[in-house]
C-alpha cells in the first residue's frame, strides 16, 4: 500500500474501502439510466417484466463495475496512469492493489455478470448472448488489448452504441421479446450524454493522453472540438423529445426531460473557461445531468400510459 497518499491523521484504507474505489461508484448512474429508461418506455408500452428488468439493472452495473477494473489495470500498464493524473484515484497506479488482483476482480465480476446473464439468455435468446459477450470484450477493449478502443479514438463511438443503444434497447428486448420504435429513440439522448461525459473526462486529460499515445477525440481535434463535440451532444439530447412527441413516438409529458435543461448551461460555461482538474466539476455534473434527465424522460412516459 502506498502510504504516502494517506494522512498522518488518516486511518489506512481497509481492502473493502479500496475495492469501493476501484469499483469507481459515481460511474454506476451510467450504467443504471439507460435501464431505467428502456424499463420506462416498456412500462409505457404495456410489455413490463420486473424480473428481466432488475437482472438487466444487475448485468449492467456488474459490467460497468468490470469495466473499470480493466481501465483500472490497462491504464496503468500502458503508462495512461502516472502521478500526473487529474482525475479520481486510480488504485493501481496508487500501489494500493497489485495490477494482478485488479485483473482478478475484473474477471471475477465478469464472470457474475455472465451469470445474470443466463437468466437473461433463458428470457431473451440467443440475441443476449451476442449483447452480453460483445459488452463484456468492449469493457475489456476499451484499454486493454491489441488495439484499445479508447487509445484510437473510438472511445466515443463504443459508449454511444454500448451505454446508449444496446443499452436501452436490450433492457425493453428482454421485456417484450421485440424493440419498438420508442425505444430505439429513447436509446439515443441516453447514449449522446454517456458519450459527453467521456467526452469531459478526455478534455480533462488532454496533455497526460498525449503524452502516453492515446489518441483520443480531443487529442486527435483539440480542445476547441472537444468543447464543440460536447455542445452537440447535449443539443442533439434536449431535441430527441421533441421528435419523438411530433413523431408520435412519445406523449407530451415526455417534455419533463426539458427540466433539467437548466443544468446544462453551467457546465457548458466551466467546459468553455476551465481545463485540466476544475473539470473533475464538470465530470459529476455531467454524470449528474443524465441521471436527472434519464429519470425525468422515464417519468413522462410512464405518466403518458396513466394519464
Amino acid at each position: 500500500m502506498n502510504t504516502s497518499l494517506e494522512s498522518p491523521q488518516s486511518p489506512p484504507l481497509t481492502p473493502l474501502q479500496i475495492w469501493l474505489l476501484a469499483a469507481r461508484p459515481k460511474t454506476l448512474p451510467a450504467a443504471a439510466v439507460p435501464v431505467i429508461v428502456g424499463t420506462a418506455v416498456a412500462v409505457s408500452e404495456g410489455v413490463f417484466r420486473l424480473g428481466p428488468a432488475l437482472a438487466a439493472l444487475l448485468g449492467a452495473l456488474l459490467i460497468q463495475i468490470g469495466t473499470n477494473f480493466a481501465n483500472d489495470v490497462f491504464d496503468y500498464k500502458k503508462g495512461a496512469d502516472t502521478t500526473e493524473r487529474l482525475g479520481p484515484l486510480r488504485v493501481t497506479q496508487a500501489g494500493l492493489l497489485r495490477p494482478n488482483q485488479v485483473m482478478l476482480g475484473m474477471w471475477l465480476t465478469f464472470g457474475l455478470a455472465a451469470v445474470v446473464g443466463l437468466y437473461l439468455v433463458w428470457v431473451g435468446g440467443w440475441p443476449i448472448v451476442v449483447i452480453g459477450l460483445l459488452s463484456i470484450l468492449s469493457g475489456i477493449a476499451y484499454t486493454g488489448g491489441p488495439f484499445p478502443l479508447g487509445y484510437n479514438g473510438l472511445g466515443d463511438i463504443f459508449v454511444f452504441i454500448f451505454f446508449g443503444l444496446i443499452a436501452v434497447c436490450g433492457t425493453y428486448y428482454v421485456q417484450a421479446g421485440t424493440v419498438s420504435l420508442a425505444a430505439l429513440w429513447a436509446s439515443i439522448p441516453i447514449g449522446l450524454l454517456a458519450t459527453a461525459i467521456l467526452v469531459v473526462n478526455n478534455l480533462r486529460d488532454i496533455d497526460t493522453d498525449r503524452l502516453a499515445g492515446k489518441k483520443t477525440l480531443a487529442v486527435r481535434f483539440g480542445v476547441a472540438g472537444a468543447r464543440v463535440e460536447y455542445v452537440l451532444l447535449l443539443a442533439l439530447s434536449y431535441a430527441v423529445p421533441l421528435l419523438m412527441w411530433l413523431g408520435g413516438l412519445a406523449p407530451l409529458w415526455v417534455f419533463l426531460a426539458w427540466l433539467s435543461l437548466p443544468l446544462s448551461i453551467p457546465l457548458i460555461r466551466l467546459l468553455y473557461t476551465k481545463t485540466g482538474r476544475p473539470l473533475n466539476e464538470g465530470l459529476a455534473g455531467t454524470a449528474r445531468l443524465e441521471l436527472i434527465y434519464g429519470v425525468l424522460f422515464s417519468v413522462g412516459m410512464i405518466l403518458g400510459k396513466w394519464l
